[in-house]
């Protein structure tokens, strides 16, 4: 019997919305999770944990980081990851070189970190006065915070913890030296393992543009990258389904595994949650182009602001965008097809509504409830590409 693309959809779901467990537990799983500082209406990082962490609340991750093995650092993007994971990618080696004024300026801030055991942002640019930089965007950043970041990328510091959201640094010991060349090849096939692992499975174009995305990982085997790709593919299971070759870890059949994910839940789903996060597959498996838009002059915004795919019954039907106005949740809900009447997807949305309200701590509902059910069948309901 051949792989059919629905069977694929069901392993993709059920391999990453897995039963929670604890946080520790968790990111282990993930192997990487993507942070981003919006909060719209909680963080990316607490939005793609609630559904994988038992009791999970918002800010759980930033309050435990301290006592958690993981680091905060670059990876395919910016995130948080087991210690052994960040292990593979250091020591680094910046792409942009520091010349002599840059890298006297860092050590002379990695002693001042080293004497008080950790330093703010704020802290640092009082004592050294660095003043301002140009930053990538156009604008203008303190030339402190700068450094600190590009120390950070070095390896040189570490996050010890963050305060009010404000990464907080410590100095971090040197690092081992690389190895010869076949533990260099190990450490970047392992890192090709980690994505796949947290993103399978994978269009061939998508596992192309992640072991590229790992320039930011480790620059230093940017060489290696092609020799990686194609080692990747030569060990990994895979299939072309409907035109489109397939990639995903060996070992697993996605025509066998069990399907683990509540048909009759809704799941609002991260901008960067795993599911989400690769926009060629989900365009694949669901017929409609999600975007995120939160940085999309509003004018042009389709979704809007932030949006949160709706996943129901194995499919993402649509988005919700949600908003928290006097201690209150105010969902609105989108359709990528026809408006669903259907009375169990209102219930549906709102248990998944009365979950999102627990994880943000708000006060309790009045008998009114969270309003999801009106969100669902009502007038602030849009669809995409078909009448509602």
């Amino acid at each position: 019997m051949s792989l059919t693309l629905d069977a694929l959809r069901r392993h993709a779901l059920a391999r990453s919305l897995f039963a929670p467990i604890t946080l520790a537990q968790a990111i282990e799983r993930l192997g990487f999770v993507q942070a981003d500082p919006l909060r719209a209406p909680a963080r990316a990082q607490d939005l793609t944990l609630r559904h994988r962490v038992v009791d999970y609340c918002a800010g759980d991750l930033e309050r435990a980081y301290p006592q958690l093995d993981i680091e905060e650092d670059f990876f395919v993007n910016y995130g948080f990851l087991p210690r052994a994971h960040h292990a593979l990618m250091h020591p680094r080696t910046a792409r942009r070189r520091w010349g002599k004024p840059t890298w006297a300026k860092a050590q002379a801030v990695l002693e001042f970190v080293r004497e008080r055991g950790s330093a703010h942002p704020r802290e640092v640019d009082a004592h050294f006065n660095h003043g301002k930089v140009r930053n990538w965007f156009g604008g203008s950043s303190n030339a402190s915070t700068e450094l600190l970041d590009g120390m950070h990328y070095r390896g040189l510091l570490r996050v010890a913890r963050r305060d009010s959201g404000v990464r907080v640094y410590a100095a971090r010991e040197p690092w081992p030296e690389h190895g010869d060349r076949k533990s260099c090849q190990a450490r970047m096939d392992a890192l090709v393992d980690l994505v796949v692992a947290k993103y399978a499975p994978l269009p061939a174009a998508t596992l192309g543009q992640l072991v590229y995305f790992l320039r930011a990982a480790a620059p230093q085997w940017a060489r290696d990258r092609p020799r990686a790709l194609a080692h990747a593919k030569s060990r990994l299971a895979g299939a072309r389904i409907e035109g489109v070759d397939w990639f995903w870890p060996a070992g697993e059949d996605p025509a066998a595994a069990p399907h683990d994910v509540d048909d009759d839940r809704a799941w609002l789903l991260a901008p960067f949650d795993p599911v989400v996060w690769d926009r060629r597959r989900f365009e694949l498996f669901w017929g409609w182009r999600y975007r995120f838009e939160a940085y999309t002059p509003a004018a042009k915004r389709v979704l809007g602001h932030y949006a949160l795919p709706l996943l129901w019954r194995e499919r993402v039907v649509g988005w919700a965008t949600v908003a928290v106005r006097d201690g209150r949740l105010q969902p609105a809900v989108g359709f990528a097809g026809p408006r669903i009447t259907d009375p169990a997807f209102a219930r549906a949305v709102d248990d998944e509504l009365h979950r999102l309200h627990r994880f943000l701590a708000l006060a309790p509902f009045s008998a009114a409830g969270p309003a999801g059910a009106a969100a669902a069948r009502a007038g602030d309901a849009r669809c995409v590409g078909s009448p509602c």
